[in-house]
């Protein structure tokens, strides 16, 4: 009977050789995420003027925007050159509208607008011909306060 009376003793000393002899992992925390820098969105208002971009289409929306940017017309259509503008300020800008065959340049149509900025705008400027276009190749170009911006080369067919 000596022995039932220890069997406690024992199996608590068991127990204890066993939990000493076994490590549990700590518990794994994921590192915290490295925050990520935003740059500040780009100041689109108090900067100086400038061309965003030029699209051409036959056909804008009522906010001056081309519906459907292309490089080709038909004689019949109108001719929208769509000019973006970024910043504030007094700007003008130009549209030259030129015909082009072999080496040969003649001039079709230039206007000019005088415009007071203040951020983000869309211009329109527009040509038609009552009788349709010739077919060939012209361009447009963009100017901003006298300095070219950039050309448009499209194609009548």
């Amino acid at each position: 009977m000596k022995f039932a009376s220890q069997l406690p003793v024992l199996f608590a000393a068991v127990l204890t050789l066993a939990a000493c002899g076994k490590k549990e992992a700590p518990p794994v925390t994921p590192p915290a995420p490295a925050p990520v820098a935003v740059a500040p969105a780009p100041d689109l208002v108090n900067v100086p003027v400038s061309v965003k971009q030029v699209v051409l289409a036959n056909q804008i929306g009522a906010d001056k925007k081309a519906v459907a940017p292309a490089t080709s017309f038909a004689p019949a259509d109108t001719l929208y050159a769509v000019v973006e503008t970024i910043g504030s300020g007094k700007a003008s800008v130009k549209a030259l509208w030129t015909f082009h065959k072999g080496d040969k340049t003649a001039q079709v149509n230039e206007t000019t607008q005088e415009l007071t900025l203040a951020g983000p705008t869309t211009s329109e400027f527009h040509i038609s011909k009552p009788g349709g276009w010739p077919a060939g190749d012209y361009q447009v170009e963009v100017f901003l306060n006298g300095t070219s911006v950039g050309a448009q080369k499209f194609a009548v067919k």
